[in-house]
Formats: structure tokens, C-alpha cells, sequence
């Protein structure tokens, strides 16, 4: 579970209380005594609120009076002089206006001064109204008990309350001036803290603490009687007398694994048998304590593993690291420091990309990797970058030699491969990508509409659903429909906003955004090409790997780059195949240094001749798509102290030239750091001097060497004859192979065989039908729940509709059901349940390996059966809004070229008896469902020549031609068409 540590700017521990339970009751901050000052300020703001407030309106009463016009006005009204009296009344009017607004401001700040909740809203055009009204009522409340904590201007304790505004800090550029604020913020808010810690553990010793001698109190979830479940809210009602204290329970038990195995991931999905631990204030006779709880041996058992679970097992390991990362700051190479603070938290009605709630990456769930499952950016990208390669291994295939892999199933992955493909499926996020990268180009679009540059951002956050950016210094107002976030340093952008974004053509401004991990179901994106010198990540050399071999490829495949260079300098080579193009390896430092040092220059010198100060000015305005891409340096060893040096300032200047470095370091000490950070083997990433800790986004070894596996298996250069498969499920094509359930996918979707489910469940019933039928191979059941419910669904959900699944498809004559699951859990479909696209594969097969080879007769008419199946694209008439999981298929790009083949291979059938007339019909019939294919098209000229008809051959090549529009011709089809008809170029010049 991501947590976030509470430290002061020096990362020093806040306390030393003792390990084991903590109430999580939240302490008060000790503040200091009222002075004689502060009685006089809130005086006067009383003084000044009584004047605003109530004698402003009086004076206008008793000296004005009414200022409008008793009687609605006539058009003569308008042509009368202005006299002192209307202009008077005129000016009454809009001081009673400024009052209303600045008497609105005044209640607002009132009402969440008092109430402590949340933050004031924001009236309406009052700025300087509103902020005169808040400094007033903070210094009339400066007396109270809470007062420090209502405005920035009184205090620097607000950022550190419990609530939506959270705050962590990271090293980075900044002002001066900003330095000293910050500085001045992180030792108010190390003083207060201490003083709360000291205050707690006096209380500790004196015997205050319940939890010190282990009296935590624990609640299981009671099974339902009837129609009534047991929920969180009804529990708090109970045992805290306030339903709406129920997410104090629930952040007290989320994500800890629970009896069953399962975790809490929702407030609203909890199940009998549970354990939940209570607030120290709990009371009730259905509560126990643990260990003296008089209960069952086995519950003891259960609440005893529970409560090692969660914080409580962490929290002297966590005063321990605190302890001893308390020790001196590390900055850039200027010394200078800035804040990379988690985002104030906005519901926005929409769900973000899915967290990682698990607490290892190396651990499994339901037998896929978690890492994965947890990396919803990353799994895209890689799963976009495998679907690419598979359709590129397909047309190279198809315009290769004959027979091959052509319209056939790319290689089936097995054992490890295979888990990491299902957790692909499940945990990629396409549409938050999608959405992200058009953001980010549609921020750049409107700021080089604008004329203005790209800000610096060093990191963004997807925090449900909404993206922050947070800038290195303040860079004025954003464009529409961006705004300015919780201070002028974060521009945000709302989900629906991001929404109505619109592909467009800008380069890509910020391509070296990487996902780093969560914290607080935020997800942080680090701009490695923007940081003012060296990131380096300590901690055990298995634990970097994963961090590195997680970072490279989500930057090798995301979906928010254009062009960009990855350096795996020592490590990696491996990992290549996941985008030649992007990756480079190099063998050690001194290839880094003999690249980098010749690369550095050359960007220096590109920047001056171009004018720019940085690349960010070159990635907006007419030369966008010209240069500026990033070159990202990973190197995962511990270099020496002299190559540490070197690299330092090798750095320095990094930032504004496009170049980031991530180093890899068994200390945390590196020269030029300015950020330092630590894998911890839990799979936490940390910043302790900055109070950053994440869950960490991983790629483990085992993890990496399967997906390797996949990019591997799916290179069209591998084999580029490609191995001749057998489809993945051959179906009895004789008339004894007459399927129980027949279902027709190539065209519009019909079903033979089964009687339509009624009610609404019946779409969702056809389309798991229809993912089981083009995975013959098995699909595994959380493969199946996120491609029908993108943005998740709970386990009962899910097994009820495989239930009704089951029940409808019903049973063989032997009595086992069509719907099973093999021995690892994945659903199969049996054999009785068949597709036409299983016929047409089957088929083909026949025809050309089988049957077919050793009977012409037989061919033709395999061919021609095949050809018939055809009706048109797949799953022709899908409801929109469904069938999503298909854009993870390459079937869009398999279908067409199977029936290129068969009609191919129909039309070389009749040509061997000079049928041409067939022949084109073959042709024909192939080219509605494969429009594009340029084999088509050309065995169509020779078929059309065979014809012996000159002006019908020269009709199809002025056909072509029209078609092909400004790219022109293919190559292989002008020099066909050159040995067919000599004399086309005149036609096409003629008509060009």
C-alpha cells in the first residue's frame, strides 16, 4: 500500500514512540499561547469586519437611501442629462454591489474557518476582496484554538493537515526567494511536529497509549441475515456513533490481505468473515482486542496474522530508515532546492488509471504477475508495441513467399509468456494514454497559438482521472481548458476537459514523462529530461533492476513520445527487442562518456545556431518536428568515485539540452544527485529527505525476461519464412462435424443453435461468447472481466455471468459442460462450440496443406466453400461502445489477409485452366473484405489481362491509379502494370 512519511525537510524522524499498533486518531498540533499582539489584531479585524460588514450598508441606508429607480424607466429617461444625483446613485450602486461580494467572501471564510473542513470556495471574480476577507477573519480567529491553521499568511501548518491538500517535498531548481519560504515552512512544520511527537510519547510512558500495550481493537464482518449486508458505514454507525467516520475504518484496512486472501480495495465491497481493524475510540460488545480477545483459537490465529499486516508491521522498520536517513541534504549542482508536491485531491466523478494497491510487485494474484497488473501506463505501451510488431510479422509474411504464416495465428505463448500477455490484458490503461498524450499536445497546440514556450514541468500526476502538472516556477495562466492548481506552480486539467481533446498534430512536448509509482492513489510521471541534474536510485542491485527495467520500457513503447533515444549503459541489451529504434545499449561509462560528452556538444551548438535557450523552445512553433527529441541515460551500476565526478558534470547543463540521467548507486551520496531515492526490497520507493515514499512501479526479472519472450516470438525478421502453422482449433469439416452451437462472427454476429437470453444481460452474454471463440486457447477470467468492464468489476459480478455463460451455452450429450476451465483456471469453450471463422481457417488449412494438396478437385471446392463464408468485416453490426478489447486484437489485420489468401489462391486455381472470368470473380469477391491488400490487386491485372481485352485492362489501371491519389502506385504494381500494359504512363499523364 502507498503511504506517505510524515518528516521534516531535514528527514529526520518525527518521534520516537514505540513500535506495534498505532491509534490512528488524529493528534492534535500543539500551538503556541495568544500573546497581547494578537488580542489587538483580532480586534481591529473586528473592528474592521464590523465597519465592512454592517456600517458600510448603513451609511448607504442613511445618507443615499434608495439608489434605483422606483418605477420602471421610460425611453426618455435615457436622453436626460446626468446630474449629480444620478451619478451619486449610480456610484451607491456599485458600492452595494463590492459589499454584497465582500460580505459573500466573509461568510465563506467564516463557515470554513469554523468548520475546519476542506478549503473556502471561491467566490466569484473576488480576489483581492476574497483574500482581504480571509486575512481578517483569520486574524479575528487568531485567539481560538485552530487558528493557525486557516491561512498561509498566519501559518505555515495548513499544508501539513489531514485532509485534501497533502504535501511532500523533492529536491529540484527553484528562486531565491521561494528557497527561503520553504525553508522557513519546513521549520515551522518540524517544530510543530515534534512537539505533537514529544507530546505522544509523554502520554506513551504515562500509560495513555491503548495501543502501546497491544489493545487494538479489531471487528469482524458479520455474515447477512436476509436481505441486509453489513457495511462500513453501518459499522461506524455502531461502534464510532457517526456513519460517516467509516473511511477512517477503511484507511485503517485497505489493501491488507484479509482471511480469504483478498484485500480492500473499495469502501463499499466488503465480505462476511473479514477483519477489520478500529479507531482507538471504537466501543461495543461485538468488538475484540487482540491478544486478550476470549474468542475461538482459530479467529485468535486470524486477527494475530491481521494485525502483522498494514502499518503496524512497518512502523519500527520505518522509525529505523527515518533514523538513520536523517543525515545531510542532497541537491543539484547549484545547491538549490524546489517542491514536488502531491496534487490537491478533486473528485472528479470518473475513474482514473487503475493503482497498485498491491504491497509487492513480486507477489501474484489469481496466478498473473502483479507488477504488471499495477502498471496500467506501462502495460499499454508495451501491449500497443507487441500488437504493432505482431500486425508488422503479419504483412511482411503476406508479401513473402507462399504458404508461410499468412493469415494464420501468431505463435501461442505459453507458461510465463503467457501470464504476462493476460496481465497486459488486464492492467493496460489505453484510454488514459490516449487521453495524456492528447493533453499534452493539446497544451502545446494552444501555448504555440499563444506564441508562448513550454513550461518546465518535472512531474505530472493522474490523480482519478484528472492530470496536474507541476511547473519548476510559476509560468502565468494556462490555456483553456487548463487552470492553475492548488498554487501558480501546478496547471490541472480535469477528466471531462481531457475528454473533448482531439487528435492533433503538435509534436510531443514533455516525452520523457515516466512512471515512477503511486502514492495516495496518485500516480507520479517523472520528467527525467528536466531534472537539473543526476536522479540516482539506491538499494539492492535486483531491486534497481526492476526499477530500471521498468523505466526503459515504459519510455521505449509509452504512447505520449514521438522520437526519443533510451542509453542502457551496462545493462539491458536484453531488452532491445522492445523497440530497436528507441533503445540503444552501450557496454560501460567510458562509451557513456565518449557518446554523451560528443553529444552534448552538438546540442549546445544546434541550440545557439538555432537560438533557443532550451529544447522546450524548439518544440513549439514552425521547427517542432524537426529536433529537440530526449536522450535518457539509465545507468544501472555503481560508477567510481572519478567516473561519478565526470558524470556530474556531464549533467550539469543536462536539463536545457534535452538529456537525463538516472544512475543506479549503492549509497545514496552520489556527486550531482538532485534527487536521490531508494528501492527498499518491500517494493516501496522512497525520498526520505524529501518525504516522498511511493508504492514503486517494477518490472522483476522474471517479468522482463517474458515479455522479452513476446517481442522476440513476434519479430517478423526471426523467420522471415516464417514457420508453417497449423491453426490454433481445425474443426471437423464433414458433414459428421456438424457443431451443437454455431456462431457467425465474419459479418454480422449471429448465433445457430442457442436461444437468445433474454433481459439485458444478453449483449454481454454474446460478447464473452465471442472473446472465448477467437481464443480457442483459453482465456483466463480476469482477462474476461476487464475486457467486458474496462473500468473493473467485483468477483461476483464476474462469476454470476460466467454462471449464466455456462448455463446457456448448457452441455454436451455426455453431460460436460461447453463452458470449462483448463487446468490453469483459463476458460476453454468444447469442441461442439464453433465460429465460421474456425470453419474458414479450417478451410483454408485443408486446402493447402491438407486435403487440397493431393486433390485438385477437391481445392477448388474447399476454396470456394471458404470464400463463401465470407459476409463482410468482423462483427460487422457491434454496438458502439462494445467490443473495446478488440483494438488488443490483430484479428482486424488477420481476417483480411486469410481472405487474401483463399482468394488468392481461388484465383491461381482457376487461372491453371484458364478461367479468368473466375478468376476475377475470386478476386472480386476478396476484395470487399480486403480493400487494401496490393496482392490483390495485382494477381486482378493479371487476371483481367488473361481476358485478352487491352480496353478492359486499361479501365482497371485508370481504376488504380484514381485510387492510389497522391501517393501514387506501389512499386511492385507500376512495374506490373509495365509488362502488362507498356502504355499506361500516357493514360496517367493524360489524365494527371
Amino acid at each position: 500500500m502507498a503511504r506517505r512519511s510524515t518528516s521534516s525537510s531535514t528527514g529526520r524522524p518525527t518521534g520516537t514512540g514505540p513500535s506495534g499498533p498505532r491509534n490512528r486518531t488524529p493528534q492534535p498540533v500543539r500551538l503556541r499561547r495568544r500573546t497581547f499582539g494578537d488580542v489587538v489584531k483580532a480586534f481591529l479585524a473586528f473592528v474592521v469586519l464590523l465597519v465592512l460588514v454592517v456600517g458600510v450598508p448603513g451609511a448607504l441606508a442613511v445618507t443615499v437611501g434608495w439608489p434605483l429607480p422606483r418605477s420602471a424607466p421610460s425611453m426618455d429617461w435615457l436622453s436626460q442629462p446626468i446630474d449629480v444625483q444620478t451619478f451619486l446613485n449610480a456610484l451607491t450602486v456599485v458600492v452595494w454591489l463590492a459589499w454584497a461580494q465582500f460580505t459573500a467572501c466573509v461568510l465563506v471564510e467564516v463557515k470554513a474557518a469554523v468548520s475546519g473542513v476542506g478549503l473556502p470556495g471561491r467566490v466569484p471574480g473576488a480576489g483581492p476582496s476574497q483574500l482581504l476577507a480571509r486575512q481578517l477573519v483569520a486574524a479575528l480567529l487568531l485567539v481560538g484554538a485552530t487558528a493557525a491553521s486557516f491561512t498561509p499568511g498566519l501559518s505555515q501548518l495548513g499544508h501539513s493537515l489531514e485532509g485534501n491538500q497533502k504535501g511532500t517535498v523533492a529536491t529540484a531548481q527553484a528562486t531565491p526567494g521561494i528557497l527561503a519560504q520553504q525553508q522557513e515552512q519546513a521549520k515551522s512544520t518540524a517544530a510543530a511536529l515534534a512537539e505533537q511527537a514529544g507530546h505522544a510519547a509523554a502520554q506513551t510512558e504515562q500509560g495513555g497509549s491503548t495501543a502501546a500495550h497491544g489493545a487494538t481493537k479489531y471487528y469482524r464482518i458479520q455474515p447477512p441475515e436476509g436481505r441486509h449486508h453489513d457495511s462500513l458505514w453501518e459499522i461506524a454507525q455502531r461502534h464510532l456513533g457517526d456513519g460517516r467516520r467509516y473511511k477512517e475504518i477503511y484507511e485503517l484496512n485497505k489493501d491488507r490481505v484479509q482471511p480469504d486472501g483478498s484485500r480492500l480495495s473499495e469502501a463499499s465491497l466488503i465480505r462476511p468473515g473479514w477483519i477489520m481493524e478500529m479507531p482507538g475510540d471504537a466501543h461495543g460488545g461485538e468488538l475484540v482486542e487482540n491478544p486478550d480477545a476470549h474468542v475461538s483459537a482459530e479467529v485468535r490465529q486470524q486477527i494475530g496474522d491481521y494485525a502483522q499486516t498494514g502499518d503496524h508491521a512497518q512502523h519500527q522498520q520505518d522509525q529505523h530508515q527515518q533514523q538513520e536517513q536523517g543525515g545531510g541534504q542532497h541537491a543539484g549542482g547549484d545547491g538549490a532546492t524546489a517542491q514536488i508536491t502531491v496534487p490537491s485531491q478533486r473528485q472528479s466523478g470518473g475513474t482514473g488509471a487503475p493503482a497498485a494497491h498491491e504491497t509487492s510487485a513480486h507477489s501474484s494474484s489469481f496466478g498473473l504477475p502483479e507488477a504488471l497488473l499495477g502498471a496500467p501506463l506501462l502495460a499499454a505501451g508495451l501491449l500497443a508495441a507487441l500488437g504493432r510488431r505482431r500486425r508488422q510479422a503479419l504483412w511482411q509474411s503476406a508479401l513473402g513467399a507462399v504458404g508461410g504464416r499468412r493469415g494464420m495465428e501468431p505463435p501461442i505463448p505459453a507458461g510465463d509468456a503467457q501470464d504476462v500477455q493476460d496481465a497486459l490484458l488486464v492492467g493496460a490503461d489505453p484510454e488514459g494514454v490516449r487521453q495524456l498524450d492528447r493533453s499534452l499536445r493539446g497544451l502545446a497546440a494552444a501555448l504555440t497559438a499563444e506564441s508562448r514556450s513550454l513550461p518546465v514541468v518535472y512531474a505530472a500526476w493522474l490523480s482519478h482521472g484528472d492530470l496536474h502538472l507541476q511547473l519548476a516556477q510559476p509560468a502565468g495562466k494556462p490555456p483553456a481548458p487548463w487552470q492553475l492548481g492548488q498554487d501558480q506552480t501546478f496547471w490541472t486539467l480535469s477528466r471531462a476537459d481531457a475528454e473533448r481533446y482531439e487528435d492533433t498534430d503538435a509534436a510531443a512536448p514533455y516525452p520523457g514523462l515516466v512512471s515512477l509509482g503511486t502514492m495516495d492513489d496518485s500516480r507520479l510521471l517523472l520528467n527525467l529530461e528536466a531534472v537539473p541534474g543526476i536522479v540516482s536510485l539506491s538499494g539492492r542491485e535486483a531491486d534497481r533492476a526492476a526499477v530500471f527495467a521498468s523505466v526503459a520500457a515504459e519510455l521505449a513503447t509509452n504512447g505520449w513520445s514521438d522520437r526519443m533515444t533510451i542509453t542502457l549503459v551496462g545493462f539491458g541489451a536484453d531488452l532491445t527487442p522492445l523497440a530497436p529504434n528507441r533503445l540503444r545499449h552501450l557496454d560501460d561509462v567510458e562509451a557513456l562518456f565518449e557518446t554523451m560528452e560528443a553529444e552534448t556538444r552538438q546540442r549546445r551548438g544546434a541550440l545557439g545556431a538555432a537560438d533557443h535557450h532550451s529544447v522546450l523552445t524548439g518544440r513549439t512553433g514552425p521547427a517542432q518536428h524537426t529536433r529537440w527529441a530526449p536522450n535518457l541515460v539509465l545507468l544501472a551500476s555503481q560508477p567510481s568515485a572519478e567516473d561519478a565526478v565526470r558524470l556530474a558534470e556531464l549533467a550539469a547543463d543536462a536539463a536545457r539540452l534535452g538529456i537525463g540521467y538516472l544512475v543506479g548507486s549503492e549509497r545514496d551520496d552520489l556527486p550531482g544527485a538532485a534527487w536521490a531515492m531508494e528501492i527498499t526490497p518491500d517494493g516501496r520507493l522512497l525520498a526520505p529527505l524529501l518525504g516522498l515514499e511511493l508504492q514503486a512501479q517494477l518490472l522483476p526479472a522474471v517479468q522482463q525476461r517474458a515479455v522479452v519472450e513476446l517481442f522476440v516470438e513476434a519479430d517478423p525478421e526471426r523467420d522471415p519464412d516464417g514457420p508453417t502453422t497449423t491453426p490454433p482449433f481445425l474443426v471437423d469439416i464433414s458433414e459428421q462435424g456438424r457443431p451443437a452451437v454455431y456462431a457467425r462472427l465474419v459479418g454480422p454476429y449471429e448465433i445457430i443453435g442457442l436461444d437468445t437470453p433474454e433481459g439485458d444481460r444478453s449483449p454481454l452474454l454474446h460478447e464473452a461468447l465471442a472473446l472465448l471463440l477467437l481464443h480457442r486457447e483459453g482465456v483466463h477470467p480476469r482477462v474476461l472481466s476487464s475486457a467486458l468492464w474496462p473500468r473493473g468489476v467485483t468477483e461476483d459480478v464476474r462469476d454470476a455471468l460466467l454462471e449464466r455463460l455456462r448455463g446457456w451455452l448448457g452441455t454436451d450429450p455426455d453431460g460436460s459442460p461447453r463452458l470449462r476451465a483448463d487446468a490453469a483456471g483459463r476458460l476453454t469453450l468444447a469442441k461442439s462450440v464453433v465460429s465460421d471463422l474456425d470453419v474458414l481457417r479450417s478451410l483454408y488449412y485443408e486446402a493447402t496443406q491438407g486435403k487440397g494438396v493431393e486433390s485438385r478437385a477437391v481445392r477448388g471446392r474447399l476454396l470456394t466453400d471458404a470464400l463463401v463464408l465470407v459476409r463482410g468485416p468482423l462483427l460487422a453490426d457491434r454496438a458502439e461502445g462494445r467490443y473495446r478489447w478488440l483494438t488488443h486484437e490483430i484479428i482486424d489485420a488477420q481476417l483480411p489477409l486469410l481472405v487474401a489468401d483463399i482468394g488468392l489462391a481461388l484465383s491461381a486455381f482457376h487461372l491453371e485452366k484458364d478461367r479468368a472470368e473466375k478468376a476475377i470473380e475470386a478476386l472480386g469477391a476478396a476484395l470487399r473484405t480486403a480493400p487494401a491488400d496490393e496482392r490483390l490487386w495485382n494477381e486482378l491485372l493479371r487476371a483481367t489481362h488473361a481476358t485478352g481485352d487491352p480496353d478492359r485492362l486499361r479501365a482497371l489501371a485508370a481504376d488504380l491509379i484514381a485510387r492510389s491519389g497522391a501517393r501514387g502506385l506501389p512499386p511492385r504494381t507500376e512495374a506490373l502494370l509495365d509488362e502488362l500494359l507498356p502504355t499506361w504512363r500516357d493514360g496517367a499523364a493524360a489524365t494527371g
